[in-house]
């Protein structure tokens, strides 16, 4: 139930941030940060942590300041960099020596093992495919941040005076970190997934049946993955 809300807030904050820069609106940033700080704090909220009691307003009077200095987009530039980061982090740092990658312990809860029974070889694959998905996300981010950067009017080079080398529209930077970013995201997880099939058949009948496994790993696995 937490993470469908999570999910409703980060579309309803990608849809008002995207019209943000497309109208170029302080109040639809202003609404965005309130979806943004909403979708982070959901969850320790309805867990009655005193600390996200005592963040939300905290939060909710800097959205505002923002807002009342003509800034409220300004935040807007740098989340789709600061999302993308963590989730290349939460992939990157399964590759440690002595711990099991990201993907090798989904891999193992679909087949209902543990990690250590799989085979050599998809092991190697799902170490592989681990690096590789912290790769993209990076490159991803790094993207996000050149776009931000040289966005005009009102990117991050231009609010430090400096005029853009080469420069794009907020829309077309919008178009890429709020909406595009996810067609990447999922085009590289179903080109992956024929990859896979046909390097290891037999495993799953088709990409609704891989996605109904990874559904049914429930919402405690991947808490604990994620973790």
């Amino acid at each position: 139930m937490i993470a469908l809300l999570q999910l409703l807030l980060a579309l309803g904050y990608a849809v008002l941030a995207h019209l943000a820069s497309l109208w170029q609106h302080d109040g639809c940033a202003l609404a965005a940060l309130g979806l943004l700080i909403a979708m982070l704090l959901v969850e320790p909220l309805l867990h009655r942590r005193l600390w996200a009691f005592a963040a939300l307003p905290l939060a909710g009077w800097g959205a505002y300041a923002l807002y009342d200095a003509g800034q409220a987009a300004l935040p807007l530039l740098l989340v789709p960099v600061v999302f993308v980061l963590a989730i290349a982090w939460i992939f990157a740092r399964t590759l440690r020596p002595g711990v099991e990658p990201l993907i090798t312990r989904i891999v193992a809860g679909i087949e209902g093992g543990d990690a250590q029974d799989i085979a050599p070889d998809l092991r190697r694959y799902t170490r592989s495919l681990t690096a590789a998905w912290a790769a993209v996300l990076v490159a991803m981010a790094a993207a996000n941040l050149g776009l931000a950067l040289v966005a005009s009017p009102g990117g991050l080079l231009e609010r430090l005076g400096v005029p853009s080398p080469w420069p794009i529209t907020p829309e077309q930077w919008s178009w890429f970190a709020n909406l595009l970013n996810y067609g990447v995201i999922g085009g590289f997880f179903a080109l992956e997934f024929m990859v896979r099939k046909r390097r290891f058949p037999g495993r799953y009948h088709s990409f609704a049946d891989f996605l109904r496994k990874l559904v049914g790993l429930g919402p405690v696995f991947w808490r604990d993955l994620l973790r």
